[in-house]
């Protein structure tokens, strides 16, 4: 892709006014106690400090040089490689962290429901991909009807099925798009025992046919979801399937005349497959080959952090000199008791921070008033044991330094599900210090 071509797909930056101008709820969780309305834009000003005890444990913090590095990598090794992305957006359902990602040059954003595509829409996001086969009239109509209300807005959305494919048409027959602006559509490849996804090529191939032949569709090539797989090898394998198909659907001749051809994988454990797997696909037209990663951009310190050290140590890919991804995402809790040998209790839980990607992990404490001018890391032999909903049992060996009252700071696993569980994050220095606040929509 040229770069007249690139710079004529780039979004432009998101309308954020309305949301750093709104004033919050004083009862917002992660905000201190008795606090007077405040705005987002304001938080800066409040000169509050983590380690001070100026915020409520347990809090949910961003590293805000992480997160921008986190990104700058991400712009760099999609660059070098001949790659786009379109980062999924439920990962934090932020829209200032997708400003950040399209400042960097993401291609779109990517999202699961009709709620999420709401939200980009609101904040003007312009280029959205549905990774879902929409089902029921109130998401097969939203879609179209974002369509109808703005012809320069851009959809794409998925299809596993010539049912799916038959809802669809229907949707647009009753409410038609922009002759110039059909819902594009990206047929689905799964695998036996994952989600949802045509199994054989035949189907695919039906399916493709099917849009290709309904009035208010388009076809825009072929996806997959490869994030459920055990192995790379698996995740290569299904990531050809999708170029497969994707070649025999240009020799029939169902895309559309000088359209680009949309080839997409979407986890953030194999991206590295994706590029070498797609990097050598030629068509008659242009490529265009998409990377959903949403998680990159916080990182974590379980699932992801093993997975991008093999990545770093496997691919053939060009990496971005210097660094690499680093967690921007921590949750904070007081030590509340010590109750027993061998166990604390801190302040956080299940409704705190994630846990169906592993438990989190201990990785720097600090004793507030004391004399540590900064965390210090977390002394071998601590160990999340269980979560409540409000509690962390903390496997504490007898020689811990640990006391009621002091901060631990856990490192977490998949984002996801930890930021769906804060309707505000503060972002902070590398002091802790608060340099701004970033509000999701669940």
């Amino acid at each position: 892709m040229g770069v007249s071509e690139k710079a004529a797909r780039r979004l432009p930056p998101l309308d954020l006014a309305a949301l750093r101008e709104a004033v919050l709820d004083p009862a917002t969780k992660g905000l201190p106690f008795g606090l007077d309305a405040v705005r987002i834009t304001d938080i800066a000003a409040q000169r509050w400090n983590l380690l001070n005890g100026d915020l409520p444990l347990p809090a949910a913090i961003l590293k805000r040089d992480v997160l921008a590095a986190n990104s700058a990598w991400m712009a760099e090794f999609t660059e070098r490689n001949n790659l786009l992305i379109a980062p999924h957006g439920k990962t934090t359902m932020a829209p200032q962290l997708f400003d950040l990602q399209i400042a960097d040059g993401a291609w779109a954003m990517t999202v699961a429901t009709v709620q999420q595509l709401e939200v980009c829409r609101r904040f003007g996001v312009r280029r959205v991909l549905l990774a879902n086969q929409p089902v029921g009239q109130e998401a097969l109509d939203a879609c179209f009807r974002a369509l109808q209300q703005d012809d320069g807005f851009e959809l794409y959305c998925l299809a596993d099925s010539r049912t799916g494919v038959a809802l669809l048409a229907e949707a647009a027959l009753r409410l038609p798009p922009p002759r110039g602006n059909r819902l594009r559509v990206l047929v689905e490849i799964g695998f036996d025992g994952g989600r949802a996804g045509a199994r054989t090529r035949d189907e695919a191939m039906a399916i493709a046919r099917a849009v290709a032949a309904s009035p208010g569709l388009v076809l825009s090539g072929f996806e997959c979801f490869e994030g459920l797989l055990p192995d790379p090898a698996s995740a290569g394998h299904l990531i050809d399937e999708v170029a497969a198909v994707a070649d025999a659907a240009e020799a029939e001749g169902l895309f559309l005349p000088g359209e680009p051809v949309v080839l997409s994988a979407g986890g953030s454990s194999f991206f590295d497959r994706v590029g070498e797997q797609f990097r050598d696909v030629v068509f008659r037209r242009p490529v265009l080959r998409v990377l959903r990663s949403g998680c990159y951009l916080t990182h974590d310190s379980l699932g992801y952090a093993s997975a991008f050290r093999r990545i770093v140590s496997e691919t053939c890919l060009l990496l971005p000199s210097g660094g690499g991804l680093e967690p921007a995402l921590e949750v904070w809790a007081y030590v509340q008791s010590r109750p027993e040998r061998g166990r604390s209790i801190l302040t956080m839980g299940k409704r705190d921070v994630g846990f169906d990607n592993g438990l989190p992990v201990p990785e720097r404490w600090f004793r507030p008033g004391g004399t540590m001018t900064c965390p210090e890391p977390m002394p071998r032999g601590h160990a999340v044991l269980a979560l409540n909903d409000q509690h962390c049992h903390l496997g504490t060996p007898g020689e811990s330094p640990l006391q009621v009252g002091d901060m631990v700071g856990f490192g977490i696993g998949h984002p996801c599900t930890t930021f769906d569980k804060w309707s505000l994050l503060m972002v902070v220095d590398d002091d802790y210090r608060v340099v701004d606040a970033v509000k999701t929509y669940f």
